[in-house]
């Protein structure tokens, strides 16, 4: 949060200049800020791969009764948000490719602001809003990998493949050092980025791949590599990220456009509407419970939180739009869907109160 509030204050003061100019610097075959956004982020997808996987495999989406309600909320939470841009900006066609920038969540900052209200918001809602994020993330990478790719090398995506089969082999062969996986996503995230996909993708991939079985040596390769990549992640990666795609000049900003308004609109608007809808429709047909100790009012804040989008929304946002010229309206339209998304959702959930035991 405080990186991409500085990045707002660098963009709009005399630096400007020098900030823009240092993100376009060419370091060998890739600029500055596509080192961030390709190769700094495949780390930050490794690392939602691993969360994926152990929360699948041994977590709270393992068993399938458990994944009905944070599935449901995940997609209408998805495809409203993407309804509403899509409605906002039907009369510009080259606007269009937007349409998943609003459907993405930042689990990171609606996770903080839950964490910062405390007691106030009830453990079950905490873990619903994460298992919605995580699967919100799934979601996301499938966009990704199939919505933004318009040229693939069949070479290099063999190549790819081969490199898939490699760490599928140390799997097999129970290769339980995390470095071993490290080389391999090394190796995978530079075929796929020759291949045409956006290599953050391989992140994601080569966490399929990392064995999350526990044994007498200790804790599985999948923990220790998702231990020790959750700092360098949250205290380095992501603050970068937000520090380098945050930036926007707001002079002679176009605040009122069709794409900043269909963004925002889709994140605050869309968000609410389909995860509290899709919510409270699993409920009234009996297909899940509402969560344990949690009124309406906190689920509506929780569906409100949902609509912050800033990490994913700026990464997709980035791959939407060849024309640089969208890139402040992209920029703006996250900031303003989120900040009014976090204030709500913030605001609502630390005035409600909690389910009666005797209630529904």
């Amino acid at each position: 949060m405080v990186a991409a509030a500085f990045a707002m204050l660098v963009a709009n003061s005399p630096l400007a200049p020098d900030y823009f100019d240092t993100l376009h610097i060419q370091l060998g075959p890739l600029s500055a800020l596509h080192w961030i956004n390709d190769g700094l982020m495949a780390l930050f997808f490794l690392l939602v791969g691993l969360e994926i996987k152990r929360e699948v495999t041994d977590g709270h989406l393992s068993a399938p009764a458990d994944r009905t309600l944070p599935v449901l909320a995940a997609i209408a939470g998805m495809a409203v948000p993407a309804v509403i841009y899509l409605a906002m900006v039907a009369g510009q066609p080259e606007l269009h490719r937007g349409w998943a920038i609003p459907a993405a969540t930042d689990i990171a900052f609606a996770i903080g602001i839950v964490s910062l209200l405390g007691a106030r918001v009830p453990a079950s809602l905490k873990l619903l809003l994460t298992t919605i994020a995580i699967v919100d993330d799934m979601g996301a990478v499938a966009i990704i990998a199939i919505g933004y790719t318009d040229a693939i090398s069949g070479q290099w995506l063999l190549a790819a493949l081969a490199v898939m089969a490699g760490l599928a082999a140390l799997n097999r062969a129970s290769v339980r050092h995390p470095g071993a996986y490290l080389a391999g996503f090394a190796l995978l995230w530079f075929t796929i980025l020759q291949s045409g996909v956006h290599a953050t993708v391989a992140g994601v991939l080569a966490a399929l791949f990392v064995p999350g079985r526990k044994s007498s040596a200790g804790p599985s390769p999948l923990l220790r590599l998702e231990h020790g990549l959750q700092k360098p992640v949250a205290l380095f990666i992501v603050p970068l990220f937000g520090f380098a795609n945050a930036g926007v000049s707001l002079a002679g900003a176009d605040l009122g456009g069709p794409l900043p308004m269909g963004i925002a609109t889709g994140l605050f608007l869309g968000k609410q509407i389909g995860i509290f809808g899709a919510i409270w429709l699993a409920v009234r047909f009996g297909l899940a419970a509402r969560p344990s100790g949690a009124s309406w009012p906190q689920v509506y804040g929780l569906a409100l939180l949902c609509g912050i989008g800033f990490t994913m929304s700026l990464f997709i946002g980035d791959l939407a739009f060849a024309d640089p010229a969208h890139d402040d309206g992209v920029k703006i339209g996250v900031l303003l869907g989120s900040v009014a998304s976090a204030l709500a959702g913030g605001l609502l959930l630390s005035r409600a109160r909690g389910a009666k035991k005797e209630a529904d």
